[in-house]
């Protein structure tokens, strides 16, 4: 069984930083985040092909958020700069094992429990 374990959230000022980390029990063609704030849909931030550590990012958080990947680790990370208020949200690392628009929630297999991440003014 594929396991998803994200830890990391926290609460923050604006203009702080946070990093989420995930551990995948399994290798992965695509290994992404994503967040839901309340009221709103789950949204895609940022994605990373572990192959070849390709990575792409949502307009709201490029230049600020940057995710990598530690192979030795089985672990995707979220680095989070600059926090903004609207970055608050629950955050959630996903991964997929075939194709699909890595934008779409709908194409990932798996999901992670979530961690809340809170910013404030």
């Amino acid at each position: 069984q594929v396991q998803l374990l994200e830890s990391g959230g926290g609460s923050v000022q604006t203009g702080g930083s946070l990093r989420l980390s995930c551990y995948i029990s399994d290798a992965m063609r695509y290994m992404a985040w994503f967040r839901q704030a309340p009221g709103k849909e789950r949204e895609w931030v940022a994605v990373i092909y572990p192959t070849d550590a390709d990575t792409y990012y949502t307009a709201a958080v490029k230049g600020r958020f940057t995710i990598s990947y530690d192979n030795a680790k089985n672990t995707v990370y979220l680095q989070m700069n600059n926090l903004k208020p609207e970055d608050t949200a629950m955050y959630y690392c996903a991964a997929k094992t075939g194709a699909g628009a890595y934008f779409n929630r709908n194409a990932y297999e798996y999901w992670g429990q979530g961690t809340q991440v809170t910013v404030s003014s």
